[in-house]
């Protein structure tokens, strides 16, 4: 242990294994989700608030995951160059990241029960898919975040899947018809429009994942951890990158083009000058000291993009 690490108190250690500088990642699709919400009548606030705090719970859950399994599986070297991991630097047990990641998972389970009794067999699915892919991610004995498979989770459950997902459990509790544990979806609760909605947190929150993965190239390479950087190169990384921050900027336009959201919608781009800031650092560096806050500020562009993006999706419900 580095002296460094070795002044770091256990408060300060636990928060530098949960990452709440990720957090935003885990509460910007759930916010998108209640904008949309809001614009198609059917916002229930209690609903929306349980949907964040499980939201929240399953990221804090990954980040032990990652760091845990990330530690065990050797893939955290002294040479890596993001943020310090708590197992591998040996300022908390494993055992103990473990324990922690298995009671917050546990907490997230907790809070997801009232969740299931509204939504029913769907909930019961988003909730223990997206656990059981947040553990197999680093862990497991086919971990797919060790090939090349981690963008397209991070796609898929922080994006599609967390803004779908709040908006179906919002609609099915404000819908009289729906009875309690629904077994199936009940027409109409996941429109075409929160599928579209959800493109531009997806698309961001991967973008962070790949900034991560760009920086960790070479480590990640020399450990094993063939992450979808390593498989690429920089090249397509960087483009991969654009696409994906791009694609945050086409779907507000496209909601903008249509009469019963209008302008507002275009409210997100106004988070376009801290993109391309952002932008120009992942397409000219590879150095942690250069991406390390570039990290940070995707996530804030990830937040900004969203509260506003879920602010113009509902103002017009709200004139």
């Amino acid at each position: 242990m580095s002296t460094a690490t070795a002044d770091i108190s256990k408060r300060e250690a636990w928060l530098m294994a949960a990452r709440p500088q990720t957090l935003p990642a885990g509460a910007a699709p759930v916010v998108v989700g209640a904008g949309l919400a809001v614009h198609a009548d059917v916002f229930a606030p209690l609903v929306a608030l349980g949907a964040l705090v499980g939201a929240l719970l399953i990221q804090v859950g990954t980040n032990f995951a990652n760091d845990y399994y990330d530690a065990v599986k050797g893939a955290d070297t002294d040479e890596r160059e993001g943020f310090t991991r708590v197992t591998a630097g040996g300022l908390i047990e494993p055992s103990s990241v473990k324990r922690a990641m298995l009671l917050t998972y546990g907490l997230a389970v907790v809070v997801g029960v009232a969740l299931v009794a509204i939504g029913g067999v769907p909930i019961v699915a988003v909730g223990l898919s997206g656990i059981a892919a947040g553990i197999l991610y680093t862990g497991g004995p086919f971990p797919y975040g060790y090939r090349g498979l981690g963008d397209l989770f991070v796609f898929v459950y922080f994006g599609l899947v967390a803004v779908t997902g709040t908006y179906y459990v919002q609609a099915v509790a404000t819908n009289p018809a729906v009875g309690t544990f629904p077994t199936t979806l009940p027409a109409g609760s996941v429109p075409v429009d929160a599928v579209v909605a959800s493109l531009p947190a997806a698309g961001l929150s991967t973008a962070i994942l790949v900034v991560n993965n760009i920086r960790d190239r070479e480590t990640d390479m020399a450990a094993g951890k063939k992450t979808l950087a390593v498989y690429l190169g920089y090249g397509p990384s960087r483009a991969e990158f654009v696409a994906l921050v791009g694609m945050a900027y086409v779907v507000p336009v496209l909601f903008a083009l249509d009469p019963a959201y209008g302008p507002a919608a275009l409210a997100p781009l106004l988070t376009i000058p801290l993109a391309a800031r952002t932008g120009k650092t992942v397409l000219t560096r590879t150095d942690g000291e250069s991406l390390n806050p570039t990290l940070e500020r995707v996530g804030q562009t990830l937040f900004l993009h969203s509260l506003l993006f879920a602010a113009g999706l509902a103002l017009p419900r709200l004139l």
